[in-house]
C-alpha cells in the first residue's frame, strides 16, 4: 500500500509536468523517491521528465531502475525500450537502439 503523502507528491508532479514545469516536477519526484526509493512509478515518471529536459542518461537510468525493481513487469521493459529509442533520437548513439531492442524482447518474455 502506497502512503497517501507519496500519492500526493506524485499527483503534484504530474500537474507540474502537464504545465510544462519539468524541472519543478523532477524536484517533486526526487523528493518522493527520497521517502520511497522503490516507488516504481516515480522512476518511470523521472524517465519521461528527464527525456523532456534532454537528459537522456538520467532518463535511461531511471527506466532501468524501474526494471530492476520489478523485473517481471513487461510494461517496465516496454517503457525502457521507448526511453532508449527516445535517447537514440536525441543523441543518435546507436548503442541505444541495441538496448531498445533487447528491452523490447524482455517485454515480450524473451
Amino acid at each position: 500500500m502506497v502512503a497517501p503523502e507519496i500519492l500526493e507528491l506524485e499527483k503534484k508532479a504530474e500537474a507540474l509536468r502537464a504545465e510544462g514545469k519539468y524541472d519543478e516536477a523532477i524536484s517533486v519526484i526526487n523528493q518522493l523517491l527520497e521517502a520511497e526509493k522503490t516507488f516504481v512509478r516515480g522512476h518511470l515518471a523521472l524517465a519521461v521528465l528527464y527525456h523532456n529536459t534532454q537528459n537522456y542518461e538520467l532518463a535511461c537510468r531511471h527506466a532501468e531502475r524501474a526494471c530492476e525493481l520489478e523485473p517481471g513487469d513487461a510494461f517496465n521493459y516496454a517503457a525502457l525500450s521507448v526511453t532508449y529509442q527516445r535517447a537514440f533520437e536525441g543523441t543518435r548513439d546507436p548503442e541505444y537502439i541495441t538496448k531498445a531492442e533487447l528491452a523490447m524482447a524482455k517485454s515480450r518474455g524473451g
